[in-house]
Parts: C-alpha cells; sequence; structure tokens
C-alpha cells in the first residue's frame, strides 16, 4: 500500500485522532485537505 503522494480528506481533522492522521499523512508527503466543524481550530492548524 502506497502511503505517499497521495490526495487525502480528512473530516474531524481539526483536533483529536483526525489531526494527528492529518500530520502523520502530511509528514509522508500526502496533499491533506482538512474539515472541521470549529473555525477557531482550523486558524492554528498547519493544513
Amino acid at each position: 500500500m502506497n502511503l505517499t503522494g497521495n490526495t487525502i480528506l480528512i473530516t474531524g481533522g481539526t483536533s483529536g485522532l483526525g489531526f494527528g492522521f492529518a500530520e502523520r499523512f502530511l509528514h509522508l508527503g500526502n496533499r491533506v485537505i482538512v474539515c472541521g466543524k470549529r473555525a477557531s481550530r482550523k486558524k492554528r492548524s498547519p493544513f
């Protein structure tokens, strides 16, 4: 399974497990799209 060079959509990625997965997939060289409910959390996110 290839985990690099993909585009990944993560819902609920502004906190918790979703945020952790988003960080890891980004670190592995993927393009990460993050959706979340709270704008205040998205502002501090590196995505």
